[in-house]
């Protein structure tokens, strides 16, 4: 069916699709809140967006909320949540449409859930996935230029994120609550929504923070909260949920809990150990950073650490302007970089490879390998040992997207476990 969808879309005259595709997306979601009953009215809705640190925040709500004895539905990037059933993103968008999210609203509500947390995308804006949705909240991360080819430009791609502010302003929920980034250069802008709650969240609310090679801590007012997460991103994306969690009455003996406990979030600076008495110590990072922002955090996380970096890029056919950009970060901070093919759609991916490898200087510390695994399994051989290697830009991304849309299935965790335990001689330890 999606295959025949494609063709379909490609016979149709392009600005006669460009017509007709707002109003039929608009009608979708008419037509999706009243089948379902309008099911944000009968359920607590908690939206996330911004750039980066989306699906992380998502994950840490969930988690505040479920250690406070609430029954929880998730949707974002990487799954779908309903109370205890979970189930794997396969549809590489976050926000799927067809009546998706009204649905999946309504299977919240008649599960008996409490709260549902929501990852909200542009890209969900622009096909008029949020509209009909009651917010109780929204909280903002951050934003970088991202989609520019897909909105026109970097304006029109934050006009559509505060959309989302504004939707949460016509929200018939009472009260409202805003939580937003004070530190990014848009904070203020989702700050100035006229809500009954105004909750910025910034760095200086913190009296000590310390970044550690495999968790970080942070002293807020008279409590120290210790987290299993790397990097200052990931700061502000406590930051982020612990403000939303406060707002909705969760005691802060409750929240330093579930961040010890917390899980590792899957394709989020996931983390594999080779195995005790392997023959060396090397671990492998696969995580979603996929703009030249979120890779140069990333590749600090690791700093003082020997990095070999295995890098994609964004998809064929799409802002081809970061190519270059984020290669040349790569060199900037790793001791190799490997370039290899991630999801060229109808772009041939040698061409998308050429475009990146410009943005090297020194070919010496360049290798170029087409076929991923053996990306991965050549950067895993090439690490020194008690070293890094970072996988970048696909995380829980579950196919490698070809020509005429055909999907190959691919994980990137599955791929680094079963090519660590060929090379080491055991599973990793993903602890």
């Amino acid at each position: 069916m999606e295959n025949l969808l494609f063709y379909v879309k490609r016979l149709i005259p392009t600005p006669l699709l460009n017509a007709v595709r707002p109003l039929y997306h608009y009608a979708l979601a008419v037509v999706g809140n009243i089948l379902y009953r309008n099911p944000s009215k009968e359920i607590t809705v908690i939206g996330v967006t911004g750039t980066k640190g989306k699906s992380t925040v998502v994950e840490l709500i969930n988690a505040l909320f479920e250690a406070d004895g609430r029954r929880t539905a998730l949707a974002g990037t990487i799954r779908f949540k309903i109370g205890e059933k979970s189930t794997r993103n396969l549809y590489k968008m976050t926000m799927p449409g067809r009546f998706f999210v009204h649905r999946f609203l309504r299977d919240a509500v008649d599960a008996g859930c409490d709260v549902a947390i929501m990852e909200m995308t542009s890209e969900g804006v622009k096909q008029f996935r949020h509209k009909f949705i009651h917010l109780d909240a929204l909280a903002f991360t951050n934003l970088s230029p991202e989609h520019i080819e897909s909105h026109g430009s970097y304006e029109k791609y934050v006009a559509a994120k505060l959309e989302l502010a504004r939707a949460l302003e016509k929200s018939q929920k009472r009260p409202r609550y805003i939580v937003a980034n004070a530190d990014d250069a848009h904070g203020k802008d989702f700050l100035a929504a006229k809500v009954e709650h105004v909750l910025p969240y910034t760095l200086k609310d913190l009296k000590l923070y310390t970044l550690n090679k495999e968790d970080s801590s942070l002293v807020i007012g008279d409590t120290t909260l210790r987290v299993p997460l790397v990097g200052l991103f990931n700061i502000y994306n406590v930051l982020a949920a612990l403000t939303v969690a406060r707002a909705f009455g969760i005691p802060m003996n409750t929240i330093g809990k579930a961040l010890a406990d917390l899980p590792p979030i899957k394709g989020r600076v996931e983390r594999f150990k080779s195995p005790k008495g392997a023959k060396k110590n090397v671990t492998a990072i696969v995580d979603y950073a996929h703009t030249p922002d979120s890779l140069e955090k990333l590749y600090q996380a690791f700093e003082k650490e020997k990095k070999i970096c295995v890098l994609g890029n964004t998809g064929g056919g799409r802002d081809t302007w970061k190519r270059p950009e984020m290669a040349h970060i790569a060199e900037q901070y790793c001791d190799h970089v490997i370039l290899t093919n991630e999801d060229p759609y109808d772009e041939d991916p040698a061409k998308i490879i050429d475009d990146m490898a410009r943005g090297i200087e020194n070919e010496e510390n360049l290798t170029i390998i087409m076929d991923r695994r053996q990306a991965i399994r050549n950067a895993l051989e090439m690490a020194a040992n008690n070293s890094v290697v970072l996988v970048s830009g696909k995380g829980t991304d579950p196919y490698i997207m070809g020509p005429h849309n055909i999907k190959t299935p691919w994980s990137d965790a599955k791929v680094v476990t079963q090519e660590m335990k060929a090379l080491f001689g055991g599973d990793p330890d993903t602890k």
